[in-house]
């Protein structure tokens, strides 16, 4: 019988991480070890089914994944219920971010948001690297990949934290991928284009959010933007075996929408 490889999806229970779950189960046919908080039940219960009616294993851990010691005992599960050198892939895909303005307004950011924030969605993705290296749950080969967004190149209401804690993810894969290309090791990051979340609407609000994507519809020349589930079928591409000679990159899927936002605001009525 071949060996089963595993992924661990870091924020599997809803939006991209759900998303990827699913497709990374059908193809490259990954069992899948989710960590989630347990804000999307319904969400959770949903990803199971779909990695379980592809064929694959499921195992879902419900904690918090965004600190030093979440990384520690998770990843010491990770190689129980996986074994070793199981995991091939790894996925960050966390969100926990504060919103607020820096020095503007009444909702100047505290420096707990600032810690819970950098945590989460930027450290947390080197902790977890140390963790499963330390117990030697990382396959030869492995594919490490974080997700990143058009944030880190514009200034988008109050969300100077997730610009600034995504560009903190692209220096850390860079460096990670320097260190652990001589081992076999691939780590890159994945930008793509804004989709529609359950985190994006607690970010914008529904009304401030339909206004953002009718300019990114206006604005990217496919006239649409990016659905959740093209942005997973990369990531199976990203695990295929085409895609290892990728490393310490920043992926570009955004479908052009930075370059073309000038464009529509200075030409509104232009279709």
């Amino acid at each position: 019988m071949p060996e089963r490889k595993w992924a661990l999806i870091l924020g599997a229970s809803a939006g991209t991480g759900a998303a990827v779950a699913g497709a990374l189960a059908r193809d490259p046919g990954l069992d899948v070890f989710g960590v989630h908080r347990g804000n999307h039940p319904d969400s959770a219960i949903a990803v199971a089914e779909a990695v379980e009616s592809a064929g694959r294993r499921v195992h879902c851990r419900l904690a918090e994944a965004g600190t030093a010691e979440g990384a520690q005992a998770g990843a010491a599960e990770v190689r129980q219920i996986a074994g070793r050198r199981a995991v091939s892939f790894v996925v960050h895909s966390l969100a926990n971010a504060s919103v607020g303005t820096l020095v503007t307004g009444d909702r100047w950011l505290h420096p707990r948001q600032f810690q819970k924030t950098f945590d989460s969605m930027a450290h947390s993705f080197v902790w977890w690297v140390q963790e499963l290296l330390r117990v030697e749950a990382l396959a030869p080969g492995a594919r490490i990949l974080g997700l990143s967004n058009p944030m880190v190149d514009n200034i988008l209401g109050p969300t100077s934290l997730i610009a600034a804690s995504k560009a903190a993810l692209e220096v850390y894969t860079r460096h990670l991928a320097k260190e652990l290309g001589p081992q076999g090791y691939r780590v890159n990051l994945l930008k793509f284009g804004s989709v529609v979340t359950d985190a994006a609407r607690a970010t914008f609000g529904d009304e401030t959010l339909e206004r953002h994507q009718a300019l990114l519809r206006r604005a990217i020349p496919a006239g649409r933007t990016c659905g959740i589930d093209e942005v997973a079928r990369l990531v199976s591409v990203l695990a295929g075996p085409s895609a290892g000679w990728f490393n310490g990159a920043t992926i570009d899927f955004t479908g052009a929408e930075v370059q073309s936002l000038f464009d529509a605001l200075v030409y509104p009525d232009r279709s």
